[in-house]
């Protein structure tokens, strides 16, 4: 680890050189005997934490402090004063400094306070590459997907994060709206800035109100102490209200006002609190739907939609799917402190014929499940949950054939290759026996079966006999 470092600016040599000796093993430590030096060093040297004299010639202490914040704000300063200029030592803590020490020194509290001076530092700079580390996580190029939808969606995303506008994102619930709601906030200029999550189907319509806009002291029973909302948490940021169709219609309208206003009253409160907010919100209802039997209001639906986000359920877009297998089996591998396990290739079939109701968040958790259950290396059908099995899938495969989604042929192999599995996990595994229930031969099972790559070693590794 970097060894941190210290700026000493006093106009006397004897002081620098105290403080030099006390401070010289555990810090790197530069030197300054004017308020130009200490400007200048602090630019080029970068230190983490500065003892600044109050008294010096020429440009004083507190100025010097300013200029020292205006060119390297995340240094701290200790301001060193004599004490019958204490006071004027503790004004100084409201220009920037984080601290101030009076001659003589005690040395064990001088360190105290640069330790804890460094501390905050470092602290900082920690949020700051946490915060670094989320934006590139959320940033476009890492959000997995290459389905002609999804790229739709990419391209609308890095058009609208530099604007303000409102956006609403619908789809079904697991494709990942909060995850695009992030990637507007962190590829947008406020990505330093708070990002606010509400979700509207988790509060009833009695803390909902409350909880957006805050309230004050006394304003209701048990309302000990002032309460900062959401919105006015948000402020210079983005909020994001997932499943918004879930607010109550009296809610909706004093959240539209706040959007058009930019400003609120907390609950019990006549001061109007002005934010500067950008929404997004999300649901899974149709609110255009809801518009119509009277449980969402238009004007706020309008003033929502400026910029609209559809995203498509999985099964819509299966050019995804492998992409998200390979993604997940290293996230969920890497989680466990494991090697990434391998799908066999008709676990792979399996996965790209199945029509996950619960999208990407089903995708996700069943890979986390087969990461930390599954006995062998390879995850074969066995593995999979039984409902995977039992799917059928006659109607999403025609429905996909009708859109466009999948050609006729592959849905039809999709179709036989899901009976012949069933049937020889139904006939244990014996080929006589399951061409018997298909009502066919042996001979052309075992050809179907070849065509289809369905084979012992892929699917059941743990059966002894396949044929007989």
């Amino acid at each position: 680890m970097t060894q941190p470092s210290l700026l000493i600016v006093d106009d006397e040599v004897g002081v620098r050189e105290s403080l030099r000796l006390v401070f010289n093993k555990d810090y790197r430590v530069f030197e300054a005997a004017s308020a130009e030096q200490a400007v200048w060093k602090a630019k080029e040297d970068h230190p983490d934490v500065v003892l600044l004299d109050i008294l010096m010639p020429g440009t004083d202490g507190i100025e010097t402090l300013r200029q020292i914040k205006a060119v390297r704000p995340q240094i701290e300063v200790i301001m060193l004063t004599a004490l019958n200029i204490a006071r004027t030592a503790f004004t100084a803590k409201g220009s920037g400094a984080f601290d101030y020490v009076t001659k003589p020194f005690n040395v064990d509290e001088l360190r105290l306070r640069v330790n804890r001076a460094l501390e905050k530092v470092q602290l900082s700079s920690e949020l700051e590459r946490l915060k670094e580390e989320v934006g590139r996580k959320y940033g476009i190029d890492n959000i997995v997907g290459k389905s002609r939808q999804m790229i739709e969606i990419f391209k609308t995303v890095s058009l609208v994060a530099s604007k303000k506008s409102t956006v609403l994102i619908t789809g079904e619930s697991g494709t990942g709206k909060e995850l695009i709601a992030r990637a507007v906030h962190y590829n947008s200029e406020r990505r330093t800035k708070p990002f606010v999550v509400v979700n509207c189907a988790a509060l009833p319509d009695t803390l909902i109100e409350s909880e957006l806009f805050g309230y004050e002291k006394g304003a209701f029973t048990n309302a000990y102490q002032r309460k900062i909302g959401h919105f006015e948490s948000a402020h210079g940021g983005t909020l994001f209200l997932d499943e918004i169709g879930e607010l109550g219609l009296g809610t909706q309208a004093k959240f539209l006002r706040a959007i058009e206003t930019e400003s609120f009253i907390r609950l019990g409160g006549n001061d109007e609190i002005k934010v500067d907010v950008r929404v997004v919100a999300a649901s899974n209802q149709e609110l255009d739907k809801a518009i119509h039997t009277g449980k969402f209001r238009p004007d706020l639906f309008y003033r929502l939609n400026v910029v609209s986000l559809h995203l498509s359920p999985l099964r819509e877009r299966r050019d995804d799917i492998p992409l998200l297998l390979d993604y997940f089996m290293r996230l969920k591998a890497q989680g466990n402190s494991a090697l990434p396990k391998v799908l066999s290739p008709d676990v792979v079939d399996c996965f790209m014929s199945y029509p996950w109701p619960g999208n990407v968040r089903e995708l996700e958790n069943l890979i986390e499940r087969l990461t930390i259950l599954s006995p062998n290396q390879t995850i074969t059908l066995q593995d999979l949950p039984q409902t995977m099995w039992n799917q059928d899938q006659t109607t999403s495969l025609k429905e996909e054939v009708l859109q466009g989604i999948r050609p006729l042929s592959e849905a039809i192999d999709g179709f036989e290759r899901d009976l012949i599995l069933k049937a020889l996990q139904k006939t244990g595994f014996n080929q006589t026996k399951a061409a018997g229930l298909l009502g066919t031969s042996r001979r052309i099972l075992r050809y179907r079966m070849e065509k289809l790559k369905i084979s012992e070693q892929n699917q059941f590794p743990q059966s002894t006999k396949m044929s007989d």
